[in-house]
């Protein structure tokens, strides 16, 4: 595919003759699928992991990250790559389609995810988590006993609970699998062990060592709701460490779930489908779209409601696609003006004078990938 290019402005007051790249006024061409196919390429996956690191850092230290809980959840993401791949069925109604394994990192307490790392097809939960708790470990800098990892039942295995309880800082809360042998187990549980917390509902705690684990003992949160014998029915978790079994179970892991609201709102940036099996490629598309979620985390936040509780998808099309403007350049200075901006008093506080914003606050203005330009804004 050869490159679209669009026509550069020099002097003042040229607008792009492009639908949807005023912003690309001034720059010599619009890259083309095989331009940046060969720059993700050309980048290992290191250089994404690196870069997803460094990227957590600065959002840590932004205050993005409460830092108190984390889920982990694989993401199956749709793939039309031609190679041998797993195959997964949303619902027996649909037929099996191949699917790119990717496994997210999210703080449930700030819906705002923390890294990922992907995989082929061969690779299990445990395999992934144990890499993706490196990175994390690397970007939050938790001191042991704070952090409580919260993932389902695919990582239920003594592998990743040995892993956990020895070389990470971090406690796992897991639920376990309502198999036959389990409810024998629970059922079997003295009723003075149960303390009851509330009408229909009690708990218990109870040490527990897993088969094949070289670790240990871990904790059995047991569960058991009805007010008659007749009508318990029960349900288990397992901790590595001893903690309020209460507030794990009721309060900390309902979080959990935000790593599927978090794919519904912005999985569209890049994490909805893999067109290849590229693993430099994959990485380096997928960390771009973290790299365009945090910038656009921190325009919600700017913008305020109701643009800050819109999906991807909507953000573009009414908000980034519906915004007329133009590009001059004057001096060194690329400015941007923007026509029927939302909040405008908002947007004004934060981006008019940006140059001299950022040199007040000691960093350079001047953008490299704008051949040295500094880049200023403003609203009309």
């Amino acid at each position: 595919m050869k490159p679209r290019c669009v026509a550069p402005a020099y002097g003042k007051g040229v607008r792009s003759r492009q639908r949807g790249f005023e912003l690309a006024n001034g720059l010599p061409f619009v890259a083309s699928d095989l331009a940046v196919h060969q720059l993700l390429g050309a980048h290992t996956v290191a250089d994404s992991q690196r870069l997803q690191v460094a990227l957590g850092r600065i959002r840590r230290a932004s205050g993005d990250y409460v830092g108190k809980l984390l889920a982990i959840d694989p993401h199956r993401v749709r793939s039309y790559s031609k190679r041998h791949m797993r195959r997964h069925c949303d619902n027996q109604k649909s037929r099996p389609f191949r699917v790119g394994q990717t496994f997210f990192a999210l703080d449930p307490d700030t819906h705002q995810p923390v890294c990922f790392t992907t995989a082929t097809s061969s690779r299990t939960a445990t395999q992934a988590s144990i890499e993706l708790f490196g990175m994390v470990a690397e970007i939050l800098a938790t001191p042991p006993g704070e952090l409580l990892v919260l993932a389902d039942m695919e990582h239920l295995s003594a592998e990743l609970f040995d892993y956990v309880q020895l070389h990470t800082p971090f406690e796992l809360l897991v639920p376990m699998e309502n198999r036959r042998s389990l409810e024998k187990q629970l059922r079997a549980i003295a009723a003075e062990r149960f303390t009851r917390r509330w009408a229909g509902f009690a708990t218990a705690k109870l040490p527990y060592k897993m088969v094949r684990s070289e670790a240990g003992p871990f904790f059995l949160f047991a569960h058991r709701t009805g007010e008659r014998p007749d009508e318990y029915q029960f349900g288990a978790f397992l901790s590595t460490t001893d903690r309020d079994e209460v507030e794990a179970t009721t309060l900390d892991y309902p979080k959990r779930w935000r790593v599927e609201e978090f794919f519904n709102a912005h999985q569209a940036l890049g994490w909805r489908r893999a067109g290849t099996m590229n693993l430099n490629i994959r990485y380096g598309q997928m960390t771009m779209a973290l790299l365009a979620q945090a910038a656009l985390h921190q325009l919600r936040k700017r913008l305020g409601e109701p643009f800050s509780g819109w999906d991807a998808a909507h953000l573009a099309k009414s908000l980034l696609a519906g915004l007329d403007g133009d590009i001059r350049v004057s001096d060194d200075t690329i400015v941007v003006t923007y026509y029927n901006a939302p909040n405008v008093q908002r947007l004004r506080q934060h981006y008019e004078h940006l140059p001299s914003r950022l040199q007040s606050e000691h960093i350079d203005p001047h953008i490299p990938w704008l051949y040295g330009f500094k880049l200023d804004f403003r609203f009309r």
